[in-house]
């Protein structure tokens, strides 16, 4: 046979990582176990065939990349801004703890001060591809835990950045005992930082908007894939090359200009398979680094980093969100996000060799401390799944203290969400003759809907335990007044599942949202932004212009 050392590689890779990662689900493991395995098993620390370990963490960076490109799409510049006040100090604060950890143990073990600087730092950085993976699992990128945990990434990625900087100008300090200009390194490094973020939300935010539009209107799905993928791969190499960001933040950064798009939703879409397929080999190319040696020559040096990782990290991260006033369940996930290390880790450690400072054990180390830390992640979350679902028994244990619905209900109105729009809706529906039922997830919700008059069931709208309770079965119509789209669309998708002949009708804020919706089994979607302006054009129809000083009369519910 002919073949390239790619080929091979991304034939092994996938292939393996596909039997291991079946029979690691086949024993109720989390798949990633066996990704991970099957690049020990391609790896050059193992007989038989070796992949290339050259292109692997390229091919890898691909899937980092779209990743993150995808996260963007989701997030939006008034998302970052909104958890800025928690993210970045937290950020810098968890960093310099775990880093002072890794430095106490790299001096323990006789390093000099400079390969502590780097093993710590190694060990203070989250895997992009782990943290976000449990995220969208469950979810959760689109609350505002998820939120907290993206901005955390990112900002330790500007971090990171700026570590990789400036770490060869250290290195030059220590080797050669000669000051050099850091100052000049570290604002270097930060005008170009700026210099990109404001070439994004100057230029990018109009020409990558403007270029999609004109692409969709020519109706060629294989264009518009191929115009999102350049999108995303284009600017991630473009920030990199030209303003020395990562490519993680760049790719980033165009999803989320890109998210102001209408059309954000159908190229999150697109790029799923191959964010899916890339991020499967870079597990794959973590598992090709590790000599699995070290955990037997180094036993006890694995086990008090993996330590730093996975309770050092969490504990720090913990104190800190609580400190920040936040509730528990926020400091958990957090805490749980970031007790993992990942690709940053790897060029970290890389550099401290190039650099002649880190010795090849701090390397083994790491990467043996991010193979164990990135297996161990998914229970960590299998332990706050657990706790939630708990709670969540509990929260229905004490809705079941209140006095049930009446088993006779029938014909009406489920109102998910008692929110803003919820509020409005529920008195709207009794002011027609129709019974309002209730739904919210959060106990202190639904109580306040009883109290304001309301039959209320506390729940999951997605669960179909809380819709049999709502009798479902037995209502006409369904409002889904949840503010996200995916939450929205899985509470559609299970009453649609549940009972057939309901109407749902959702609430949107975009094409997108609305899409989704009524693909999930929502029959309408209310666009607010449409429903505002159609308001104000009947408001005008219906009223004559002011004459003689005489004010419009007022609308309902808004002040004249």
């Amino acid at each position: 046979m002919h073949h390239t050392s790619l080929i091979a590689l991304l034939v092994g890779g996938f292939v393996l990582a596909f039997v291991f990662g079946a029979v690691a689900q086949r024993f109720r493991l989390p798949p990633l176990l066996g990704y991970l395995l099957a690049g020990v098993a391609v790896g050059p620390f193992t007989p038989g065939f070796v992949g290339d370990s050259a292109l692997a963490p390229q091919l890898a960076e691909i899937g980092v990349i779209l990743l993150m490109f995808g996260v963007g799409l989701h997030f939006s510049l008034a998302d970052l801004m909104k958890v800025k006040n928690i993210a970045l100090p937290g950020a810098v604060v968890q960093i310099a703890v775990a880093t002072a950890m890794g430095w106490g143990l790299a001096r323990w073990l006789g390093w000099s001060d400079m390969a502590g600087l780097i093993f710590g730092l190694a060990l203070s950085v989250a895997s992009t591809v782990v943290l976000l993976r449990a995220l969208e699992e469950r979810r959760l990128v689109d609350t505002t835990r998820g939120q907290i945990a993206v901005g955390w990434l990112i900002v330790e990625d500007i971090a990171m950045v700026l570590a990789l900087v400036l770490l060869p100008a250290l290195a030059g300090d220590a080797s050669a005992g000669e000051p050099k200009p850091l100052w000049q390194a570290l604002l270097l490094t930060l005008a170009k930082v700026g210099a990109f973020v404001a070439f994004m939300l100057i230029v990018g935010r109009r020409v990558i908007p403007w270029l999609l539009d004109r692409i969709v209107r020519m109706a060629n799905r294989e264009l518009f894939t191929l115009c999102v993928l350049a999108i995303a791969l284009g600017v991630a190499f473009g920030s990199a090359a030209l303003f020395g960001v990562s490519f993680a933040l760049g790719a980033f950064f165009a999803g989320m200009v890109l998210n102001e798009s209408e059309f954000s939703h159908q190229a999150a879409n697109e790029t799923l398979p191959l964010r899916d397929a890339f991020a499967v080999l870079f597990f794959v190319s973590v598992g090709m680094l590790l000599d699995p040696m070290i955990l037997v020559e180094r036993p006890v040096e694995v086990v008090v980093t993996t330590l730093i990782i996975i309770l050092g990290k969490s504990v720090a991260a913990y104190g800190i969100v609580r400190a920040f006033g936040r509730d528990n369940n926020t400091a958990l996930l957090i805490a749980a996000s970031l007790a993992q290390i990942g690709e940053f880790s790897f060029i970290l450690a890389t550099l401290g060799l190039q650099l002649k400072v880190l010795p090849k054990d701090g390397q083994d180390l790491v990467l043996a401390g991010a193979i164990i830390s990135i297996v161990v992640n998914p229970f960590l979350f299998a332990v706050l799944d657990r706790r939630k679902a708990r709670r969540d028994a509990r929260a229905r244990a004490q809705a079941d203290a209140v006095a049930p619905l009446p088993a006779d209900i029938a014909g009406h109105v489920l109102v998910v969400g008692y929110g803003r729009v919820g509020r409005e809706l529920a008195p709207l529906l009794s002011s027609l003759g129709m019974t309002a039922v209730v739904v919210d997830a959060d106990s202190h919700r639904s109580d306040e809907a009883r109290a304001d008059g309301y039959l209320a069931v506390t729940g999951n709208g997605a669960d179909v335990r809380t819709l049999r309770e709502a009798h479902v079965d037995n209502a006409g119509f369904a409002i889904v007044a949840v503010p996200t789209a995916l939450e929205a669309g899985a509470v559609a998708d299970c009453m649609r599942k549940q009972s057939p002949g309901i109407t749902i009708i959702g609430r949107a804020h975009t094409e997108d949202g609305a899409s989704h919706l009524i693909s999930n089994g929502a029959d309408a979607a209310v666009i607010a932004e449409k429903e505002l302006a159609h308001s104000i054009i009947a408001m005008i129809e219906a009223t004559p212009a002011r004459r003689g000083g005489k004010p419009l009369p007022p609308a309902l519910g808004v002040a004249g």
